[in-house]
């Protein structure tokens, strides 16, 4: 119904912002992904939205891009995730970590999240397989299942993505699995 708003942003309360369109002020609940990228309040602003009506309450969330709404759309059509759920995994993770998640089918990324449980990481995993992130390549120093082992196990590890990304770079392009995470290991203590 309610596809896009254009309005001057009129307050922020996080995760809740205010937009003044004409006149009349739109509660938005946003991510905090999109929160962060906001202008200061009184300048314009352009969401893209997906309004819910339930029997007790009509929700408007919004976005910043495209591909989030479409990833909170995916989201919420899984059964146990709800808008709030699927706002708090955006928030905790940007569409393009999410689609990698999925890609490396890495559980612990997800239960870093506040609210998902291992078995809830598990069912976003099966239920989003093929449909978020099978049309995200992994980078291509990830390109073979080896190095994708390798970065998977470096951020396990509790490297970010962008450390793990690095220290894979330096490493031989058919190095084995054992010895290129105890050489990416050895990059990363320097």
């Amino acid at each position: 119904m309610i596809g896009k708003l254009t309005g001057i942003l009129a307050e922020r309360n996080p995760p809740q912002v205010l937009v003044d369109c004409n006149g009349v002020g739109y509660e938005v609940d946003v991510p905090m992904s999109t929160f962060y990228n906001l202008p200061p309040n009184g300048e314009r602003v352009s969401l893209l939205t997906h309004f819910v009506v339930r029997e007790d309450a009509q929700i408007l969330y919004g976005f910043g891009s495209a591909q989030e709404r479409a990833a909170f759309r995916m989201l919420i059509k899984i059964s146990g995730v709800g808008p709030r759920m699927a706002l708090g995994v955006l928030s905790g993770l940007s569409v393009a970590e999410l689609a990698q998640a999925i890609t490396l089918q890495d559980a612990g990324r997800l239960v870093k999240i506040p609210g998902i449980g291992k078995k809830t990481a598990e069912r976003l995993l099966l239920e989003l397989k093929g449909k978020l992130g099978a049309d995200i390549a992994l980078p291509a120093h990830a390109a073979t299942d080896a190095q994708a082992d390798i970065l998977q196990a470096l951020v396990a590890l509790g490297y970010s993505d962008k450390e793990a990304a690095a220290s894979l770079k330096a490493l031989p392009k058919d190095v084995p699995v054992g010895e290129g995470i105890k050489l990416a290991l050895r990059a990363l203590a320097k």
